[in-house]
């Protein structure tokens, strides 16, 4: 039995799409991560709740076959803001997001991490050279 939910699970991670714009954020890739430590021996992996096992495939089955859109249309595809899914897809992916990290740092921010050692026993060093430094 263990060896049908493996392969459903494998069915369903080669089914789901990776979204290569969300490096390191990426359900698809998550969900690949996770069916790989929870049968770390494959088929031969000792399911030890089976039930909560198989809601979670058919929580996700049910994901990615958009049951929710489905089952729940909505009258109009707009937004609050008035953004398409493609406008949205642009800001969430993780270069932009970057940017924005970046353009948020203040300037102070901004000379500290360029003018600082990136060695951590050179920054070690420099504190200690500022303390042997005759006061004036």
């Amino acid at each position: 039995m263990a060896a049908s939910r493996y392969r459903r699970f494998l069915k369903l991670c080669e089914e789901w799409p990776v979204d290569e714009t969300k490096r390191g954020r990426d359900l698809g890739s998550y969900l690949r991560q996770r069916v790989a430590q929870a049968f770390r021996e494959g088929e031969n992996t000792q399911v030890t709740e089976p039930e909560a096992c198989d809601q979670m495939y058919e929580s996700l089955a049910r994901l990615h076959s958009n049951y929710y859109k489905h089952k729940y249309p909505r009258p109009r595809d707009t937004t609050f803001s008035g953004l398409s899914v493609e406008e949205y897809k642009l800001i969430l992916s993780t270069d932009t997001l970057d940017e924005f990290k970046e353009m948020n740092k203040g300037m102070w921010k901004k000379l500290q991490e360029k003018f600082a050692p990136k060695d951590p026993e050179e920054k070690h060093k420099a504190w200690a050279r500022s303390l042997s430094r005759p006061r004036t």
